[in-house]
């Protein structure tokens, strides 16, 4: 009898003590399940740059969704949409940008002008019953995640010769880790190619493998000798993805895996433009990390 009870205290100390976390160790926010994870608080959201209506706001009449989605990479997420934008809408865009179009700033404070990085000039756009519709596009295609908001839509205009973004990442920090909060996810929209003349002004992703199994990716990035960025190693590096500009499409990446660790893949650049004028459309989602 004696020497079960000694087994049951043995047990009993096993279980409390920490050596037993060594064997059996706690859920971090990588491995335990989402429901059980540990969520930061919502920080105070700025809302005059969040897309959200008044609680009396009147739903506007979308039109059904028809665009195309095919998934060029699954990690990090990333997916090629086809007629995301009908005429209209691009027309719609343009005739409410082209009024308020200012010299893009970069940095997130004391924002400056700096050409050599930046290029181009911007308008945050009035949130008109077409530009809901978008906005809810959006959304939409995300799935119904839990916190997240998109943020009030740009307009870019990039002028030749030289309009350009250099390299950078749309996310630059991550509050808590998995759980926590940044800009979850990113679109950029192809509005206008001045009819076909613009040259250059491709999106390029330098980190991004290509899909080279496949000629008809040739339609929507940049190909060489007739086929699509095949990964070709260049220093070491892959050579990466640029798409090519392409009014009413729109290509679609999330910035942060579920641990929070930011994509590297997703740094990317406005290549300069040669002839023409691009006009694009950023859409941001902003919202918890999981």
């Amino acid at each position: 009898m004696l020497s079960y009870i000694l087994a049951l205290v043995v047990a009993l100390i096993f279980a409390a003590n920490p050596i037993s976390e060594y064997f059996y160790p706690k859920q971090t926010a990588r491995t335990a399940p989402a429901s059980n994870r540990k969520l930061s608080p919502r920080p105070r959201l700025n809302e005059s740059l969040l897309a959200i209506d008044a609680p009396n706001a009147t739903a506007p009449a979308c039109p059904p969704d028809t665009y195309i989605a095919r998934i060029l990479n699954q990690e990090p997420l990333v997916v090629y949409l086809e007629n995301f934008l009908s005429e209209n809408e691009r027309k719609h865009l343009l005739e409410i940008s082209d009024p308020i179009f200012e010299p893009a700033r970069i940095g997130s404070q004391d924002q400056q002008l700096d050409t050599t990085i930046r290029d181009s000039h911007v308008a945050v756009i009035p949130r008109t019953d077409p530009v809901r519709c978008i906005e809810r596009r959006a959304l939409s295609l995300q799935g119904w995640r839990r916190d997240v908001w998109i943020e009030r839509l740009r307009t870019q205009r990039y002028d030749a010769p030289g309009g350009h973004y250099s390299h950078h990442y749309d996310w630059n920090a991550n509050r808590g880790g998995a759980g926590g909060w940044g800009r979850v996810s990113s679109f950029m929209v192809w509005v206008d190619d001045a009819g076909g003349s613009v040259e250059g002004g491709g999106t390029e992703f330098p980190f991004l493998e290509g899909r080279s199994e496949d000629e008809r990716w040739c339609r929507f990035v940049e190909c060489a000798d007739g086929k699509e960025n095949d990964g070709e190693e260049d220093g070491g590096r892959i050579r990466g993805t640029t798409f090519k500009v392409a009014p009413g499409n729109a290509v679609y990446w999330e910035n942060f895996a579920p641990d929070g660790r930011g994509y590297e893949q997703t740094w990317h650049a406005g290549l300069p433009v040669t002839k023409g004028t691009k006009v694009g459309l950023n859409i941001w989602t902003f919202g918890r990390i999981e």
